[in-house]
């Protein structure tokens, strides 16, 4: 029951203060002129405020302090200087952009805090693929490529309005019931209040007079936020399974991340592929991402494309719970690679480059410009 009243106290209040603040956000950004203007491949047409993350960093802060109570292991001591590192690198990205290499050396710096505490300690995979003990200098380099790998592939699919919120509230929920299942309370306290926050944004994300990006201080810190949460999951013992109830074997817990990451880590893993495929940097922008492809070519606008990889996260998870809750890993991969191939197959045919990826863009604008004039021709008749 206390639980249940700090998480609904921690819920209300993160969404109230971030619901509040952000409209305070908008009016500093607008007044100093630190909007974000669009270019070639920009998804908005207007300039449009950013540094919508300070309202996640803060609140984020505030609860720890409440919450660090439930820390068994002190881990709010380690989380704190990463979400700081990773602010401070995101708002000046935000404002004067930073270069790739910038970025990651900061990322790296704010994971190391958290792959030194115990808590995250990742000794065994638990018989995935037969693999049980992990050497301690291993786990430092699966902990540290996984982190990375997170919150680069969220700060990706920040492209489109609701996008990166509903994809994140996806994830947080769900990482919400598996650590208060587990009966990991602080971490359980992080997932709710990283969804109030989500939720107080989304609202202004996709709203026609108040917008506000994230930008890549909110990106980059909830990308922090799911990493450590995904590390913490991942490291959960056996006996977190025995005094819980979560629905699926102990084994599976590897795939069970994967699918509960399907939609940055598909996306990251095709876009990059695309990019040296075309002899470019794995970083360099294009419009090449799954939620571009829907917008541009399947002609859906920026909520229902948002609504349906929001809905897709969810039936992928829902189905990898329950076939993890009996299946045997093996078959599980095999069904994991087979999906990534299906999915895979069905963009193959959207791979381009980026000039060829424009002209056929505008060829489409162009063809729907000369149908709307057809269209229109036999009503003025009509009126004549």
């Amino acid at each position: 029951m206390f639980f249940l009243e700090t998480a609904i106290l921690l819920f209300v209040g993160s969404f109230i203060l971030t619901y509040l603040t952000i409209p305070k956000i908008i009016g500093v950004v607008e007044h100093k002129r630190l909007m974000d203007d669009p270019d070639h491949r920009s998804s908005h047409k207007s300039r449009t405020p950013t540094l919508g993350g300070i309202a996640f960093f803060y609140c984020l802060i505030f609860s720890l302090f409440f919450i660090k109570d439930r820390a068994e292991n002190l881990e709010f001591i380690y989380i704190i200087p990463g979400l700081t590192i990773l602010f401070i690198v995101g708002l000046k990205d935000d404002m004067v952009v930073l270069s790739p290499g910038s970025k990651l050396i900061a990322q790296v710096i704010a994971i190391a805090f958290i792959l030194v505490n115990d808590s995250f300690g990742i000794e065994s995979l638990n018989g995935f693929l037969n693999i049980y003990e992990i050497p301690y200098y291993l786990y430092l380099v699966i902990g540290g490529f996984l982190m990375l790998t997170i919150i680069n592939s969220y700060n990706l699919i920040d492209g489109i309005d609701g996008l990166a919120s509903i994809v994140g509230i996806v994830i947080m929920v769900i990482y919400t019931t598996i650590f208060y299942l587990s009966k990991e309370y602080f971490f359980a306290l992080i997932a709710i209040t990283m969804n109030a926050c989500l939720m107080a944004f989304f609202g202004f994300n996709v709203s026609s007079n108040k917008k506000i990006f994230m930008g890549d201080t909110g990106s980059l810190i909830v990308g922090f936020v799911i990493s450590i949460l995904t590390l913490k999951f991942l490291a959960l013992e056996p006996s977190a399974y025995g005094k819980g109830e979560l629905p699926f074997l102990l084994e599976n817990a590897p795939l069970i991340a994967i699918s509960i990451l399907i939609v940055p880590l598909f996306d990251t893993a095709r876009v990059f592929t695309i990019r040296i495929a075309n002899k470019k940097g794995p970083f360099s922008p294009d419009r090449n991402h799954v939620h571009h492809i829907l917008i541009d070519f399947w002609g859906l606008s920026h909520k229902q494309a948002s609504f349906i990889i929001g809905c897709f996260n969810i039936i992928f998870v829902v189905l990898f719970i329950i076939l993890g809750s009996k299946a045997k890993n093996t078959g599980m991969v095999i069904m994991l690679v087979s999906v990534v191939i299906f999915l895979a197959y069905i963009f193959f045919r959207y791979n381009y480059n980026f000039t060829t990826l424009k002209q056929k863009i505008l060829l489409k604008r162009k063809l729907d410009a000369l149908k709307g004039k057809k269209e229109t021709a036999p009503e003025k008749n009509k009126k004549k």
